[in-house]
């Protein structure tokens, strides 16, 4: 062979040996995502479907020698509302979207917001709250590593809380004795109308309105609106118990750390990005529940600033309780409560009362 040959031989050789390895490197990568809620009337999942997901796709696609693809499974269609956080740990799900409202145990401090009721009324100023909370108290960001084997990739949230009814009411002492849903860490904001609280999850609440299981939910707009409580529960109260930001996206360590490092980096940059288009999003769908309520013929009414006033007082105590209540079994409460109190007076929102944290 001569020189000439022999260089172009050995040029081939490495030629095909590079396609070869670049084409070894390439993965086809599927990913199993889902929710307890349903995709459309739930915010968080809706924005998993349309802004995640395709984001996560398109960026893959476009930056690295990747593909990947989601099994998309919504509304407990993999893991209903109280099993996605447990579907993740155990590789069911690969990433999960879940209200931490339904893990009151395993993620009892992560529900921070709840115990600050009358918080800020703009979504995207409570997550503005939530994520200087998460930065400056690592401990809520670690534990989903630590003890449920799982990357968090973004937080979500819903928007303000208001109360449906059955029926119409005029004071607050009409409420006395009457059955209330909610998910769980807001019931107690029931106490102080002597109302009945009733555990519950998004799915069971028409049903459960049209029977009188419950004559009323706590609820924001945009569900109210989504899962049609407008039709058994007509009549709809502004109070303003807060925006929440409360949900969390969250993905397996393990499926996590057996991804390529770019797949890995663009899945951690999305699910930030996810995080922080909520805040907009959730006050869109909110001003959108409102005036699709409104068109629909819900009555809607605002409760007086005096009443108001009076409810959060009657809950004055209650972010101290459940820090000393985290405190006990553990958890940095006292540390999580005072810092996101901080962050809310940072953001210029001013609390209804002076919640004090010992």
């Amino acid at each position: 062979m001569n020189k000439t040959a022999y260089a172009r031989s050995i040029a081939l050789a490495a030629t095909a040996m590079s396609c070869g390895a670049t084409a070894a490197l390439a993965e086809d990568i599927t990913l199993r995502i889902g929710a307890g809620h349903p995709n459309g009337p739930a915010v968080y999942v809706a924005d998993v479907a349309d802004f995640f997901v395709p984001e996560v796709k398109r960026r893959v696609a476009e930056e690295t020698e990747h593909t990947i693809e989601f099994v998309e499974g919504y509304g407990g269609a993999i893991a209903g509302v109280a099993e996605t956080l447990e579907s993740v740990q155990n590789g069911i799900l690969d990433i999960g979207a879940y209200c931490i409202c339904f893990e009151p145990a395993k993620l009892f401090l992560h529900n921070f917001p709840y115990y600050t009721p009358f918080g800020p009324q703009d979504a995207a100023q409570g997550m503005q709250a939530v994520r200087a909370t998460y930065d400056a108290v690592p401990w809520l960001t670690e534990q989903f590593t630590a003890e449920y084997d799982q990357v968090l990739l973004g937080l979500h949230g819903w928007d303000n809380y208001h109360l449906g009814t059955t029926d119409p009411w005029e004071t607050v002492a009409d409420l006395q004795g009457v059955k209330i849903g909610g998910a769980g860490p807001n019931l107690p904001w029931l106490e102080f109308a002597g109302a009945v609280p009733v555990q519950s999850t998004l799915p069971d609440g028409y049903l459960s309105l049209q029977t009188g299981v419950y004559n009323g939910w706590l609820m924001f707009p945009s569900a109210y609106l989504g899962f049609k409580f407008y039709e058994p529960s007509p009549y709809y109260t502004l109070i303003g118990f807060g925006a929440m930001g409360v949900n969390a996206l969250t993905m397996n360590q393990r499926k996590f750390d057996s991804l390529p490092e770019d797949v890995r980096q663009i899945i951690v940059e999305v699910g930030r990005a996810y995080e922080d288009q909520s805040g907009a999003s959730n006050n869109a769908r909110q001003a959108a529940g409102l005036e699709g309520l409104r068109e629909v013929g819900a009555e809607i009414r605002e409760l007086s600033a005096e009443a108001r006033a009076g409810w959060a007082q009657s809950l004055v105590s209650f972010p101290n309780q459940q820090a000393k209540e985290a405190d006990s079994r553990g958890m940095p409460g006292t540390e999580v409560m005072k810092t996101y109190i901080a962050a809310v007076a940072a953001t210029g929102y001013e609390m209804p009362v002076e919640y004090t944290v010992e």
